[in-house]
């Protein structure tokens, strides 16, 4: 049975689209930190982390988040990043860019799935799930929750207009393309189900690192998310994702993988490739360390019955 279980002690800092007591992020991180892990250690052994996603075998349920823009970060940045990706046998998200970016990343030989933005003008919706095919792309995606501004207006993203997407239209989009089509932004039950209808290959949980103040932890709505979706499409957790331990977490609740964007960062800034590579591998290291210490021997295993949350002996279960 899923416990719905709100954190009334939360203390929450500034949101971008409200007061400085409801933020996004630090309600997430918070969030994280509750959730408390039981122990087992008899008959525990070395785990196996790998998993197939859309047909591919990869060695962590870790993958880059959507990002975008990194040159700011590194020299290439968006190309090193899917390089440190490949390096680890990781799945590879990639954000806003132009052509050339799409294909840097994907001459590297990661496995990057391009998220597009809801563009206002679905011509140009199109025209980008092609250049990522036409790049070769594992797959694509779209950013739903990118379609208002936090003052009540359609968003506009470095002067580039965006609206709301209908059901019909994404539709259109997953079925104009032989790729998997993946819905990041999801963040209800009621988006999930809509996924399953137009044929999405997967979702990403997220709220878009604080988007909305006052936003559900993608955690805390996951397992309500997972008894709509099952084993149906492979689902995502984003946001505030930092560690082994909050890998772990996320595959506990219903996720099947996790993205990590901005602990990335740093690693890629100092050694490019090579850092990101070795963020990617620490973070899958210390997922192992933790099964090891819950006895679940490979991701399929892995359920909610050791995480509790803090101040209550309450399970978080999607059973």
């Amino acid at each position: 049975m899923h416990v719905r279980h709100v954190q009334d002690r939360a203390t929450v800092g500034e949101g971008s689209m409200g007061s400085e007591n409801q933020d996004s992020n630090r309600i997430t991180r918070e969030y994280f930190d509750s959730l408390l892990i039981e122990m087992r250690h008899i008959d525990s052994e070395i785990p196996n982390t790998t998993i197939r996603l859309f047909g591919q075998e990869f060695s962590m349920p870790i993958a880059t988040a959507a990002l975008s823009h990194l040159n700011g970060t590194a020299e290439n940045g968006m190309a090193k990043m899917a390089e440190g990706a490949r390096m680890a046998n990781a799945l590879c998200f990639s954000g806003m860019g132009e052509k050339e970016v799409i294909q840097a990343m994907c001459a590297t030989g990661a496995k990057v799935i391009k998220i597009v933005k809801p563009h206002a003008d679905n011509a140009t919706v199109f025209a980008k799930l092609r250049e990522a095919e036409e790049a070769g792309a594992f797959g694509v995606g779209m950013d739903i929750d990118h379609a208002f501004s936090w003052d009540g207006k359609y968003d506009n993203v470095v002067g580039l207009p965006m609206r709301p997407k209908s059901l019909e239209e994404m539709r259109s989009f997953v079925e104009s393309i032989d790729l998997p089509f993946i819905v990041k932004g999801v963040l209800s039950v009621q988006d999930a189900q809509k996924c399953l209808e137009i044929g999405a290959a997967g979702i990403i949980v997220s709220h878009h690192h604080g988007i909305m103040s006052s936003a559900v932890p993608p955690l805390m709505i996951l397992p309500r998310i997972k008894e709509v979706i099952g084993d149906r499409m492979p689902i995502f957790v984003d946001c505030c994702v930092e560690s082994g331990m909050d890998a772990f977490k996320a595959l506990a609740l219903g996720a099947d993988a996790v993205c990590v964007g901005r602990a990335i960062m740093p690693p890629l800034k100092a050694s490019g490739a090579e850092g990101v590579c070795d963020k990617l591998t620490m973070m899958n290291n210390e997922l192992m360390a933790v099964m090891e210490r819950t006895a679940f021997r490979k991701l399929s295993d892995i359920n909610s019955s050791v995480i509790y949350h803090k101040w209550s002996n309450r399970q978080a279960s999607f059973n």
